[in-house]
C-alpha cells in the first residue's frame, strides 16, 4: 500500500499537467478564406479608407494642390474612382481606353458628387468581385494597360495597389493642411 500512494500521487500530478497543458493550447486557426473573399477584403479595406477621406476632407479645401503641377484633392479622388473602373469594366467585359483615367473636367462639381462617385466605384468593384467568385477572378482578360492577357485577380490587385498609392498622396494633402487623416486618429 505504501508504494501505491506515491505512484497514485505521480499519476494524479501527471493527469493535472496534461489537462492544464491541453487547456492552454490555442484554438486551431480558422480555415483560409476563398481567393475572392480575400481580394474583396483588400478591396473593401482600401475603399473604406479612401471613402472616409472623401467624406471627411473639408469641401472648401477640395481644390487644394500641394504644388501647381499635381492634381487637386478633388481631382485625385476622381482619378482613384475612375481607375477603379479599369478592374470593374474588365470584370464585366466592357472595354475602357487606358487614357480615360480621369473624368472630364467639371463632370463632378461638388464634394457630394465626388463622394458619391468614389463610393459607387468601390461598391461596383466589390459587386464584381462577389459576382465573379474564385473561378471568375482566376479568368484571363485583356489587361487595360498592356496588350496582354492577365488574370482578373491580377488586375484587381493592380487597382488596389493604385488606390493604396494614392491613399499615401492623400495623407500628405491632409498633413499639409494641418489635419490628421481619419485612419491615423485615435480609436474611441
Amino acid at each position: 500500500m505504501r508504494k501505491s500512494v506515491p505512484l497514485m500521487a505521480v499519476l494524479v500530478l501527471a493527469c493535472l499537467v496534461v489537462t492544464t497543458a491541453a487547456q492552454q493550447q490555442p484554438p486551431a486557426p480558422r480555415p483560409a478564406r476563398g481567393m475572392s473573399e480575400e481580394i474583396l477584403g483588400a478591396w473593401n479595406d482600401i475603399g473604406r479608407k479612401i471613402i472616409a477621406m472623401a467624406e471627411d476632407f473639408p469641401e472648401e479645401k477640395y481644390g487644394f494642390k500641394p504644388t501647381p503641377e499635381v492634381r487637386s484633392f478633388a481631382q485625385l479622388m476622381q482619378h482613384v474612382a475612375a481607375v477603379n473602373y479599369f478592374f470593374t469594366n474588365a470584370a464585366v467585359g466592357r472595354e475602357v481606353e487606358p487614357a480615360v483615367d480621369d473624368p472630364p473636367a467639371g463632370k463632378y462639381r461638388t464634394k457630394a458628387e465626388i463622394v458619391a462617385f468614389v463610393k459607387k466605384s468601390f461598391a461596383d468593384g466589390a459587386d464584381a468581385i462577389r459576382q465573379k467568385g474564385n473561378a471568375g477572378m482566376a479568368a484571363a482578360v485583356k489587361h487595360p494597360f498592356a496588350n496582354q492577357m492577365a488574370s482578373l485577380q491580377s488586375i484587381c490587385f493592380d487597382m488596389i495597389e493604385h488606390s493604396g498609392e494614392h491613399y499615401g498622396n492623400l495623407v500628405v494633402y491632409y498633413r499639409l493642411n494641418g489635419m490628421v487623416p481619419p485612419e491615423s486618429r485615435p480609436r474611441r
